[in-house]
């Protein structure tokens, strides 16, 4: 069974996104930080990550740069989620190193699209 990390610090993105892939049969763990996602990512192996872009310690951006940096999360999809959606939010996104970029609120077929996609599905 496929796992996906959420990082998400707002309660009700939170319930949508896990809601959303709970249906589609994915396993979900969450988290509200930065240093959060990085203590379960070393404990656990993802077959996505789902990123916030603004968090309370650092932006998703960020944390984006960081996993594809090691060599141990480099091959993890990351989908960027946020209310920044223009067109210069979603290139910067990408160049973080984000697999995709879904703009909130969420779209919630889209977003299983993109999930099913990126784990080869």
């Amino acid at each position: 069974m496929s796992t996906v990390l959420v990082v998400e610090d707002s309660l009700t993105d939170k319930e949508v996104l896990t809601s959303c892939l709970k249906q589609g049969g994915i396993q979900v763990q969450t988290a509200q930080t930065a240093e959060e996602a990085f203590d379960r990512v070393k404990q656990h192996q993802f077959d996505v990550i789902i990123l916030d872009v603004v968090l309370p310690d650092r932006s998703g951006f960020e944390i984006c740069r960081e996993l594809k940096a090691e060599t141990e999360t480099s091959k993890i999809p990351v989908i960027i989620c946020s209310t920044k959606g223009s067109d210069m939010d979603k290139f910067w996104g990408m160049k973080q190193g984000a697999d995709a970029y879904l703009a909130k609120p969420i779209d919630q077929e889209e977003l299983m699209r993109t999930v099913n996609q990126l784990m080869g599905g």
